[in-house]
């Protein structure tokens, strides 16, 4: 049986990118660790990654995670709207298929003393891994947060971490590890810039005082957009759906003259969730989640083979879908990636056949290697997909950043320059991958069987489309650089880049 986690590490940087991007590769490096979702915030100065993966390798990924935080992350000079005391201020671990959550209690303890074994860095247990009943909410343990637990810790027993000596680290803090059943991050955002409503609301709706089950929340500044925001994590949306929450916000936003201007997740949802909040706003009459299109489909497929009628199709759907969606990523740059690790995926599925065939044994070495350089290309491309939708919200979250003051629209106008930056440097380097293998693609020619010439043929015209679509994404970008120096570097290659794609006509006969 499949064994599957969930981790949800929460590190206290959203505003550099290259910081979360640095932090975000060294998880990635483990193998057998996918990554799901990255999402940065600037206000909240805080990034929340989902990984998921067999138990082992998820630990060591969220392990890694942790140090590389500790190197760049320094807490003496952190601020933002998110209360936080480490780092990596949370790391929990999620049961998803053949893993108990007593499972991932003993994940989270393995983790946490791993933690302060490599890197002196103390840990707290929560929910389901809290060793103490009053540790079992997160808001007891970072009460006064990294400035105020720094000195308690000193003084005061009841606040000594379970692992690790009775003090913080210098610039990481602490880091709380637990294990808990899947949690919808929901924010919830207010027409008013009056923190002490949004704090109000929050108090009133929270379980700790008196309002709905499975709720924490608090009020939020969001102080780039002038509104007030209540902050809600829900621990169990079957028992507390994600209607009901939103409803009582709302009536109790009436009470202070005040309405709802938007709501957003914050990482991942199950559909579930989503399935029971369309029903109840439908009213719909005997509704069954059998009736959703996409479980239908899934069911129907359940267990049939990959290649069989239908089914490629579905595995295509969703990354079509969310590219459709009214949303700012993922859009061109993904595309173009995916484009590229399309055709790196068709040179391999080509070299792979042709070893296999007699007639060419010859060259069976020669192909052996081409495989190779297309899978880890094919790789590398699937990753750029996710990499370059995060690299715009980056730009996304730097032009959010505050301005009033001339220091914060001087800190602002920085970081949108090494957002933008870092936005033209992805596609590029999908441009400068993509080139290789369409040239690759031309040697393979030489050595592959026959009847599988269209394939390359196809290959190579979708190479090019990912050069040509990855430079336009780099030419946009640059139009908003003030680095000269920068900019010129960047359109140079981009040149050289794009005569290597030319206009090669694909469909010449063999020679």
């Amino acid at each position: 049986m499949k064994r599957l986690v969930e981790c949800v590490p929460n590190f206290s940087e959203g505003r550099d990118a290259a910081k979360v991007d640095a932090i975000v590769a060294a998880m990635r490096e483990v193998s057998g660790v996918y990554l799901l979702d990255r999402e940065s915030d600037a206000d909240h100065n805080r990034s929340v990654v989902t990984i998921a993966g067999e138990p082992e390798a998820v630990a060591e990924a969220a392990l890694r995670g942790v140090g590389k935080a500790a190197e760049l992350i320094d807490l003496t000079r952190h601020s933002g709207a998110h209360p936080r005391m480490g780092a990596t201020d949370v790391v929990p671990f999620i049961p998803i298929e053949g893993v108990a959550i007593e499972d991932c209690v003993a994940l989270a303890k393995k983790v946490g003393r791993e933690i302060w074994e490599r890197y002196r860095i103390p840990v707290y247990f929560y929910e389901a891994a809290a060793q103490r009943p009053e540790r079992t909410n997160l808001e007891n343990i970072r009460k006064g947060q990294f400035e105020g637990l720094r000195e308690e810790v000193l003084r005061n027993p009841d606040r000594a971490p379970d692992i690790g000596e009775p003090r913080l680290h210098p610039t990481a803090g602490a880091v709380v590890v637990g294990a808990r059943k899947f949690l919808i991050a929901y924010n919830i955002n207010l027409n008013t810039p009056d923190l002490e409503i949004a704090k109000r609301i929050g108090k009133n709706i929270r379980f700790s005082n008196g309002g709905l089950r499975y709720v924490k929340a608090m009020g939020v500044d969001l102080r780039a957009r002038h509104l007030a925001q209540v902050s809600i994590n829900l621990t169990d949306f079957e028992q507390t759906p994600i209607h009901r929450v939103f409803e009582m916000v709302k009536r109790e936003a009436e009470r202070y003259g005040v309405s709802i201007v938007g709501s957003e997740i914050v990482g991942l949802i199950p559909k579930r969730a989503i399935e029971l909040t369309a029903d109840f706003y439908l009213q719909l009459e005997n509704f069954s989640p059998a009736q959703v299109f996409e479980n239908r489909i899934e069911d129907s497929f359940a267990g049939a083979p990959v290649q069989g009628p239908g089914k490629l199709a579905a595995l295509a759907q969703p990354f079509l879908d969310a590219v459709a969606q009214p949303t700012a990523t993922p859009g061109g740059g993904s595309v173009a990636a995916l484009a590229g690790a399309l055709a790196a995926s068709l040179g391999q599925m080509v070299a792979g056949l042709s070893r296999k065939k007699k007639s060419q044994a010859a060259y069976v070495e020669r192909l052996s290697d081409a495989l190779a350089e297309f899978q880890a290309a094919s790789r590398a491309l699937a990753e750029a997909i996710d990499r370059d939708a995060a690299s715009f919200e980056s730009v996304m979250a730097a032009y959010k950043l505050p301005q009033s003051a001339p220091e914060e629209a001087k800190h602002r106008e920085a970081a949108i320059q090494q957002a933008l930056q870092g936005a033209a440097s992805v596609p590029l380097e999908v441009a400068r991958r993509a080139a290789e293998i369409f040239e690759r693609l031309r040697q393979l020619e030489s050595m592959a069987s026959p009847s599988m010439l269209s394939d390359i043929r196809v290959g190579r015209l979708m190479a090019a489309a990912a050069v040509r679509g990855a430079l336009e994404n780099v030419a946009i970008n640059l139009e908003s650089i003030t680095d000269a120096a920068f900019a010129a570097r960047m359109r140079a290659e981009s040149e050289s880049l794009s005569a290597r794609v030319g206009e090669t006509p694909v469909s010449a006969g063999r020679t």
